[in-house]
């Protein structure tokens, strides 16, 4: 496949993820309906793991020549999001307490919107890098791993969405401020695009850190919240949308390889 095909794949992607995150997020947000957030997180969740573990780290394994450097780099990875989070810029989390994964929750959002919407942007640009990365290394990886962007991406920006309205921003500019920081997923595409033709070699070290970055969400940010639904059922509907995450994942591999 081309370059110039790879790049609409990027782009369109890219907008795909970002716009069809921010509106859904934004259906959701003013519908209030914290039951629909809660089995979008635990569909997440499996997307995530799915697309780590059936997609991106056998793809950089196959692309790497030292599988020891690669364990590392996912190490690091996660700590470096662990610090991030602790620095107040990757998932907006402030006074021990993560807002982002937690809408339904009645927090008090002390922080302001435009700090809201500046650590979102850092984290479209970097999911647009990572949307590049696996589509320079294959159509089928670029597609999996920007379905399992969008999956999280959507609880993400509800979160996002409803702290923007409970901070006083009204539902038109809480959308428009929204969906401009969604660019950011497009220019982080786009540039990867252009660096990345002349540094291929550090594809799978790119692989290994978005492997990381979605482990991190995965483990750290959204599993827990699921931990506070303690009942039977609860528990039981989680751990079929977790699966039917993962499943998602293995059935685009099949359509995609078929």
């Amino acid at each position: 496949m081309n370059f110039m095909t790879v790049l609409l794949w990027i782009i369109a992607s890219s907008l795909l993820g970002g716009v069809l995150s921010v509106l859904s997020a934004a259906l959701f947000a003013l519908n209030a309906r914290a039951h629909w957030v809660n089995a979008l997180v635990s569909y997440a969740i499996g997307a995530l793991l799915g697309a780590v573990f059936l997609d991106i780290l056998p793809e950089a394994i196959a692309l790497t020549d030292n599988v020891v450097e690669l364990s590392g780099t996912i190490l690091l990875g996660i700590l470096l999001f662990f610090t991030l989070e602790k620095l107040l810029l990757w998932r907006h989390c402030h006074h021990d307490h993560c807002e982002v994964h937690e809408p339904h929750e009645n927090t008090a959002h002390d922080r302001s919107g435009m700090m809201i919407m500046v650590g979102d942007t850092f984290h479209n640009f970097v999911d647009g890098v990572i949307i590049a990365a696996a589509f320079m290394t294959d159509v089928q990886l670029g597609i999996v791993t920007a379905m399992a962007i969008i999956a999280h991406e959507i609880p993400q920006e509800v979160g996002n969405f409803m702290i923007l309205l409970h901070s006083g921003y009204s539902k038109t500019r809480a959308l428009t401020l929204n969906l401009l920081s969604s660019l950011a997923m497009l220019v982080g595409g786009v540039l990867a695009y252009f660096a990345l033709q002349s540094m291929q070699s550090i594809v799978p070290t790119l692989l290994a850190l978005a492997a990381a970055s979605m482990l991190y969400v995965a483990v750290a940010d959204l599993i827990p919240g699921l931990h506070q639904r303690t009942r039977l059922r609860d528990t039981l509907e989680q751990v079929l949308l977790i699966v039917a995450g993962v499943s998602s994942i293995y059935l685009v591999n099949l359509v995609v390889t078929a």
